[in-house]
């Protein structure tokens, strides 16, 4: 008879250990998704922000229309990520160089510079790239946590049975590009 209560304490424990390991990966999983939706929303409205700030650049440039393609084609690859953190860190980086040479453009021409419309584009940009840096910061703080709890035990053992998998983290594609950060001055 106590080794049945052993067995079934046991089973319980076990059980409970299970309960509590998946309910943890849970709320981590979905803490992750979230700052991957944050992450998106950034991106889009920076996307849907570069329309505006290349039909302004136009007005006073014209003749650039190779780095206007170049823009146009880096935020169309941003707007249609497959929510493969790969490759929307790889096409946030190509819009990031793009939008370098935009700026380098626009330092030719003092009176964009000086134009108002121009100078509300830049400031909501400046602050929807903070919001992003936040949003890769709390995406990656919570991949790191759900990455290590996938991979202590005793958690492993029953993340893997219960389809759990490390995300990958939002790194930039490419280091130069933090390197070479555009610096804008208007």
């Amino acid at each position: 008879m106590t080794v049945l209560w052993v067995i079934l304490g046991a089973v319980v424990l076990i059980l409970l250990v299970v309960w509590a390991s998946y309910n943890a990966l849970v709320k981590l999983n979905e803490r992750v998704s979230e700052a991957w939706s944050d992450i998106t929303v950034q991106l889009k409205y920076r996307a849907d922000l570069v329309p505006n700030l290349i039909e302004t650049v136009k007005g006073y440039a014209k003749h650039e229309k190779s780095v206007f393609e170049e823009v146009t084609k880096a935020r169309a690859s941003l707007v249609n990520p497959d929510n493969d953190v790969k490759a929307t860190a790889k096409a946030e980086g190509e819009l990031t160089n793009a939008l370098k040479s935009l700026f380098a453009v626009a330092e030719s021409y003092p009176d964009l510079k000086a134009s108002q419309n121009f100078s509300e584009l830049q400031t909501q940009l400046q602050e929807v790239e903070d919001k992003i840096q936040a949003a890769r910061r709390f995406y990656n703080g919570g991949v790191k946590e759900l990455n290590i709890k996938i991979k202590v035990f005793p958690t492993n053992i029953f993340a893997n049975m219960l389809g759990f998998k490390v995300r990958d983290f939002f790194e930039v594609a490419d280091q130069k590009a933090i390197e070479d950060a555009p610096e804008v001055k208007f």
